[in-house]
C-alpha cells in the first residue's frame, strides 16, 4: 500500500483540529464555517474536527458514522457529533477523499 503523502498534507491542512478540552484554542460554533461540521474524534483522548459536509455522503465515513451511533446511540459524550476512531486512522481515511 502506497503512502500518499500530498494527499496528507493536504489533509492535515483541510482538517483543521483543536483541543476538546479547550487547552490550546477556546472553540465556538462561530469556528465552523458554512459547508463544514464540527466532530470529535478519538477513543480515549477526543479532538475536535472541522470537516466538509461533503464528507458525510462518503461510504467509509458513513461506516464511521455506523459505529458511532452502535457505540454511542443519539447521546454523544461531547455533545456533539464524536467518532469511536483513533486519529491517525481518521487522517488516512479522509485524505483518501480529496
Amino acid at each position: 500500500m502506497a503512502i500518499r503523502l500530498p494527499s496528507i498534507m493536504y489533509a492535515k491542512h483541510i482538517l483543521r483540529r483543536t483541543n476538546s478540552s479547550g487547552k490550546q484554542v477556546t472553540s465556538t460554533y462561530i469556528d465552523v464555517p458554512k459547508g463544514y461540521i464540527a466532530i470529535y474524534v478519538g477513543e480515549d483522548e477526543r479532538r475536535r474536527f472541522v470537516i466538509p459536509i461533503s464528507f458525510l455522503k462518503q461510504p467509509s465515513f458513513q461506516e464511521l458514522l455506523t459505529k458511532a451511533e452502535e457505540k454511542f446511540g443519539f447521546n454523544h459524550p461531547m455533545g456533539g457529533l464524536t467518532i469511536p476512531c483513533s486519529e491517525d486512522i481518521f487522517i488516512n481515511l479522509t485524505s483518501h477523499f480529496y
